[in-house]
């Protein structure tokens, strides 16, 4: 038992001595495992990354019109300005900068001087269906639905199978209530680009319009497989769900339109009616003045917003809401007593100092002297004849 237990001892700080003797191979080391969130990349990065190319040669215009290209990608037009009027200012004779120029004026919002840039473009040898295609698009912008749809017509001569221009030409027509007509041109545009989310937005939104829900909620269910994020997507499939009477389903999509993307205005819009047909002032005042900030003229909804306002005793804003509407709908009398009715509540409210208008005081007039009664008649004995 001794001897076992000694032997036991002594072999254990044998092994641990010889253990180190008998590994030839290096220390393995845990791998280290690069955080994804530091990890930068991007059109915005290798931009940054051609600055030490173009420093070095600065007369390069293809390293500018590279960097230029990169930064329209991640969104910044006006540093891609700059870079094409760089380049610009040394080769005035490139077709393709002054293109580059054009794309940036038009991501700007600048259309005039994008299709100005555009026919220098032409002049200076820029073919190709990309020029016209963008002149349609700026003109499309610009609400020239003729010359639009002119030069989405050349697009569609020099490639027949370009989706952009299938699409604009959809959008075009769209604009001139020629429904049926868009939305052939936009089922062509999804037939060559079936993954497209924009495309299956409009299709929806003009099915929907049409009163055409079933075919709607087709194009909207698959447009969200695809695009899990479009709050556009998400309305247009409330929408649907509310045109085949299903009102419930369809105010929860447009609540969850408005979480992905607060500028929906239509969704803030059917919420707005919703609760003002349910008689909450509050909800009607949240939903409606987002609405009417980004689109004026939505039926019903500045009238259903002065109300909400005079219901929460927010007499001002009613006043100027009821302004608005008169403003609107010259001649009208129901606005126009409102807006008398409504402003004398407000200045009523006001004390002296902050009045536009003066407060006249009447003395009460004197109640007239009541007549005295009329003595009665005395009375007079028959007198016999």
């Amino acid at each position: 038992m001794c001897a076992y237990r000694f032997f036991r001892l002594t072999l254990v700080p044998l092994l641990l001595l010889a253990a180190p003797a008998c590994q030839t191979a290096p220390d393995e080391h845990a791998d280290t495992l690069v955080n994804l969130a530091t990890v930068q990349s991007g059109p915005r990065v290798q931009a940054d990354e051609l600055n030490g190319a173009i420093a070095r040669a600065p007369q390069n215009t293809a390293l500018l019109a590279k960097r230029a290209t990169l930064r329209l990608a991640a969104g910044q037009p006006r540093a891609a300005l700059t870079d094409v009027a760089a380049a610009l200012a040394i080769d005035d004779t490139d077709g393709s900068l002054y293109f580059l120029q054009a794309r940036a004026y038009r991501a700007l919002g600048r259309l005039n001087e994008a299709l100005a840039a555009a026919r220098q473009a032409a002049e200076h040898g820029f073919g190709g269906p990309e020029l016209p295609l963008l002149v349609g698009e700026t003109h499309l912008a610009a609400r020239n639905y003729p010359a639009a749809l002119d030069n989405l017509d050349r697009t569609l001569r020099l490639d027949p199978d370009q989706p952009a221009a299938l699409f604009y030409k959809g959008l075009a027509y769209a604009a001139t209530a020629d429904t049926s007509t868009a939305v052939q041109y936009l089922q062509d545009a999804l037939a060559r680009d079936p993954r497209e989310p924009e495309i299956l937005h409009q299709l929806a939104f003009l099915l929907n319009a049409w009163r055409i829900p079933a075919e709607a909620a087709r194009y909207a269910a698959q447009g969200m497989r695809l695009d899990t994020t479009s709050g556009l997507l998400c309305y247009d499939y409330g929408r649907q769900l509310e045109l085949q009477g299903r009102p419930d389903s369809a105010l929860w999509y447009y609540r969850r339109a408005l979480a992905l993307d607060t500028t929906v205005y239509r969704a803030d819009y059917r919420l707005g009616l919703a609760a003002a047909k349910a008689k909450q002032p509050k909800a009607v005042i949240q939903h409606l003045g987002r609405a009417i900030r980004r689109n004026a003229r939505l039926p019903e909804a500045r009238a259903f917003l002065a109300e909400a306002y005079e219901a929460q005793n927010r007499l001002p804003e009613a006043l100027d809401q009821y302004r608005r509407l008169v403003a609107e709908n010259p001649g009208n009398a129901h606005w126009t007593y409102k807006v008398w009715k409504t402003n004398g509540l407000v200045q009523a409210s006001l004390p002296d100092s902050l009045r536009t208008a003066p407060r006249y005081y009447y003395r009460r007039p004197v109640a007239p002297r009541r007549p005295a009664p009329i003595a009665p008649l005395p009375t007079r004995a028959p007198q016999a004849d």
